[in-house]
């Protein structure tokens, strides 16, 4: 069996610098996986089914997304299923993680925040509770690596929005940094660095935590598929067996 074939499946965004991101953590990933291949749910194509159904034999579909919510849980599966390709395992979203916790930290510490300080995660926010979740999840790690109070905060869609809250945590007298908890630069990470904090980290972009953590969502999926494989061997019954 060939090396199965990565497809990142990302949202989309008008925002080119954002496309250029989505390409360019592809690109990076490639030495480690094999040819890679792009599609997104949203905004742009190609679509995931558009893609998958220009690729032959297996597939690692890995949602390089930080929050698993609609898009996740349904988009992604729909597509599949009008791809008619009956060889794809989706891997889990590419956060929450424990990793993406430590690129975090990597990039508060590069614009000056200390332990002790506040740290706001900011996210685009969801009108699906799931990915809610998943963003408090982030911020629960994130506390974990740093031994700094994380507070959550939406760009978007929940609440509080960054632009209230952080104010209302500089008016303490505290110093607030804003974690941002997007993927690739656009509106969203614009606003946020009008928000009036000390210091707003670059998203998570090109680090090379990102590529990597890519690079093991794949391995994963590849190992699914292995396992997969060799147990639809030991089923099938020997050709000419009395």
């Amino acid at each position: 069996m060939s090396d199965p074939r990565l497809v990142l499946v990302a949202h989309g965004t008008r925002n080119p610098a954002g496309v250029e991101v989505i390409a360019a953590l592809a690109d990076a990933v490639a030495p480690h996986v094999g040819p890679v291949r792009v599609a997104f749910v949203d905004v742009l194509g190609p679509t995931p089914s558009e893609v998958l159904r220009d690729v032959d034999g297996p597939v690692v579909v890995v949602p390089a997304f930080l929050a698993s919510g609609y898009h996740v849980h349904a988009d992604v599966p729909r597509e599949i299923a009008e791809s008619g390709h009956d060889d794809v395992h989706v891997t889990r979203a590419l956060g929450p993680d424990l990793d993406l916790a430590r690129v975090l930290r990597d990039r508060l510490e590069q614009i000056g925040w200390t332990t002790g300080d506040r740290v706001v995660l900011a996210a685009a926010g969801s009108s699906d509770v799931r990915a809610l979740d998943d963003v408090h999840t982030a911020a629960d790690q994130l506390a974990a690596v740093t031994g700094s109070a994380v507070t959550v905060a939406y760009v978007a869609t929940g609440e509080p929005r960054a632009a209230d809250l952080v104010p209302t945590l500089k008016a303490t007298g505290e110093k607030v940094f804003v974690a941002s908890y997007l993927l690739a630069p656009g509106l969203f990470h614009t606003r946020l660095q009008s928000a009036g904090a000390d210091g707003v980290t670059e998203p998570l972009g090109l680090h090379g935590g990102v590529v990597q953590l890519l690079v093991d969502r794949y391995r994963e999926g590849v190992d699914v598929i292995s396992a997969a494989a060799a147990r639809s061997r030991r089923e099938r019954p020997e050709s000419g067996r009395q």
